[in-house]
């Protein structure tokens, strides 16, 4: 990208055609499909009862709920403190060379918070995909839960066992991988 960028002047189109082809994908794919791949009814009252619409488990809205809950709790607190880590010489620095409060979160308050928040919200990240595995204690079906049946069915421990470390190894490394890009994009630059 720096190359384009140095020899004609230009920023290159990478994440334009990569939308262009992502979008492209999903259009054959969508008509591809037998089956409709997404079909959505509006619920309706049928008499005393409701009819259409997608059903969810009271499983997977207790594993939702909690989680969601659970995290954003912890989320939160790390994006205050983040906020917070701002020293107030910046912010008054801002207001006087004229800032409004919007250009003075995004200009000044975020770039300098992000910082501070993106290595702990990485292991908020990674502790939200294992603590979807507690899932097994509610009865809902997750990876851990059916691994457990295929290897009650099958007898193959091993490669059961080795299967749910690799999957759950992916998502985490995927996730570190992820957060750390960004983490050294933003990342201050000293000179």
């Amino acid at each position: 990208m720096d190359v384009v960028r140095a020899a004609h002047g230009a920023h290159s189109l990478v994440w334009w055609w990569s939308l262009v082809i992502f979008l492209l994908v999903a259009v054959i794919g969508w008509f591809a499909l037998p089956s409709p791949a997404l079909s959505l009814d509006a619920p309706a009252v049928q008499g005393l009862r409701i009819v259409g619409g997608k059903q969810l488990s009271p499983e997977f809205m207790a594993l939702l709920s909690g989680l969601a809950i659970y995290t954003s709790a912890f989320i939160a607190d790390v994006v205050r403190a983040g906020i917070q880590s701002v020293p107030k010489g910046q912010v008054e620095a801002a207001k006087a060379i004229g800032l409004n409060g919007f250009q003075i979160l995004r200009l000044v308050v975020f770039p300098q918070a992000l910082r501070v928040i993106i290595p702990p919200l990485t292991s908020h990240y990674l502790n939200l995909t294992k603590n979807s595995s507690l899932a097994v204690a509610i009865g809902y079906p997750d990876l851990f839960s059916v691994s457990g049946t295929i290897l009650n069915q099958s007898g193959r421990a091993v490669e059961v066992i080795a299967l749910v470390m690799a999957i759950y190894l992916s998502i985490s490394l995927l996730t570190s991988m992820f957060m750390n890009w960004y983490n050294r994009r933003i990342r201050f630059v000293e000179r």
